[in-house]
């Protein structure tokens, strides 16, 4: 089996416990709350061996999405302020909204494509997409690219 370069994005409730622990440990280390790795690992409870398999191949959204650009699509409700509510959530973010293209609704439902630009000052992107699906009117929020 060769070593693919192949990304996913992929919910955190899709994820085994120990991924999410992998990050947490890391993310311990990072803020120093965690002297070593050792104490890290056994702090959130797995093997430093789960910890060295995973540590390179799995990290936050966020973390690794500063100064690049995302595609996103979205299902919306043709209702008045639905665009402007999900527009608001991208600036209260920080990020840059670089494209904007809503297709001409169909039975009451609008489709939406963005292209947004995530800065260093942008905050949380996964907090971002989770408001966004969260948001009224929003019926499908899916991640198309990421450059």
């Amino acid at each position: 089996m060769t070593d693919s370069t192949e990304y996913f994005v992929v919910k955190q409730r899709a994820l085994p416990e120990v991924l999410l622990k992998v990050v947490e440990a890391k993310q311990l280390l990072e803020t120093e709350k965690a002297i070593s790795i050792q104490d890290a690992v056994e702090r959130v409870g797995i093997s430093r061996s789960s910890f060295y398999k995973y540590k390179d191949d799995i990290f936050r959204f966020h973390d690794n999405s500063q100064g690049t650009t995302l595609t996103l699509t979205f299902n919306m409700d043709d209702e008045p302020g639905v665009l402007s509510d999900v527009l608001k959530i991208i600036a209260d973010c920080g990020a840059n909204i670089l494209t904007i293209h809503q297709s001409v609704p169909i039975n009451g439902v609008a489709a939406l494509s963005l292209s947004i630009q995530v800065l260093e000052t942008t905050k949380n992107v996964s907090q971002m997409l989770l408001c966004m699906e969260q948001q009224k009117g929003v019926r499908h929020v899916k991640v198309l690219a990421k450059n």
